[in-house]
């Protein structure tokens, strides 16, 4: 894990001890970690423009890239699981969401609570979508609503990252 001050702005964790950052992660400049979140091996976090804000309970997953754009700030909100290899720069993610492995996020796209959006799917800038459904494609579009099972889905999705980042903080230990 590497954490960076840039121009005086600094990460920020909430609660060392409740949060997990893998090695080989970057956390660079106005980067804030909620309480029970994780950042998983190979991500990058770069908060030199923006704040770049990831909600208690919310986990990054390997390789990916988190980007700020002057007004356009990065926001995750609660409980929410961003997939392996994602590239989210400058919009908002709700709380209870998935975003799949390989999606692309761009600038003041919105993605609201209780969402899931497919893996490798692409988000053009200013996109904005109903609460509760699965967005897919490239461009994505909200394909249908999700239902209870799905919604449920994506609250133990979060838990069992909560879960895992304590596993890995106690037993992961470099050779």
């Amino acid at each position: 894990m590497a954490l960076y001050e840039f121009e005086g702005r600094c990460p920020t964790l909430v609660d060392q001890e409740r949060c997990y950052i893998a090695p080989g992660t970057h956390l660079i400049g106005d980067v804030h970690l909620g309480v029970d979140s994780s950042v998983w091996f190979g991500a990058q976090l770069r908060g030199d423009n923006e704040p770049l804000i990831i909600g208690d309970g919310s986990n990054v997953q390997e390789n990916c890239v988190f980007h700020t754009d002057p007004g356009c700030p990065l926001t995750i909100g609660t409980n929410t699981t961003i997939g392996h290899g994602v590239i989210l720069h400058g919009c908002t993610i709700g709380s209870n969401v998935i975003i799949g492995m390989g999606a692309i996020i761009m600038n003041r796209s919105i993605i609201p609570d209780n969402s899931i959006v497919g893996a490798g799917s692409l988000i053009t800038e200013d996109k904005q979508f109903d609460e509760g459904h699965l967005i897919i494609g490239r461009p994505a579009k909200a394909v249908r609503p999700l239902n209870d099972e799905e919604i449920i889905g994506i609250a133990k999705s979060a838990q069992s990252y909560i879960e895992r980042g304590q596993r890995f903080k106690k037993s992961c230990h470099e050779m």
